[in-house]
């Protein structure tokens, strides 16, 4: 039985389609929740909607480019987006500890730029190349 014009999901694939997803959900609670938060935080409001905006569009383009991308190229940005996230979160609380209040904003400030450079890099970055079976299904459509 042949699968015609389905695409093959691996449990990377919907890792990757789960970590955008998170973000679109993140992007949302920011973008609604941007006043409460941001006295939480300790940040202003437009500072939480535009994280939020940039959470969407960098979450968004990841759930789009994922079956186009190598999972290798997926896997390295999202470990790098991560590993820059744990790092942002260590520098705001050690700055909180300090008696700091920017420690949100240096947290927040790296919501707004990380996933517009991880959505460019993963546009930017070359096309999955197709196995000799998913160039012969693309090509009978």
């Amino acid at each position: 039985m042949a699968q015609v014009g389905a695409l093959r999901v691996t449990r990377q694939t919907m890792g990757a389609i789960a970590d955008g997803a998170f973000k679109v959900l993140l992007g949302v609670a920011f973008v609604a929740g941007a006043a409460p938060l941001g006295r939480l935080l300790g940040t202003a409001a437009w500072l939480m909607v535009a994280s939020g905006m940039a959470l969407l569009i960098g979450g968004g383009i990841e759930i789009r480019y994922t079956h186009s991308r190598s999972m290798r190229t997926c896997t390295q940005l999202m470990i790098a987006y991560d590993s820059g996230w744990v790092l942002a979160a260590l520098a705001g609380l050690l700055m909180a500890r300090e008696g700091s209040n920017a420690g949100g904003e240096v947290w927040m400030g790296y919501q707004t730029a990380a996933p517009l450079v991880f959505a460019v890099l993963l546009v930017a970055a070359a096309p999955a190349r197709m196995t000799s079976d998913a160039r012969a299904e693309h090509t009978a459509r």
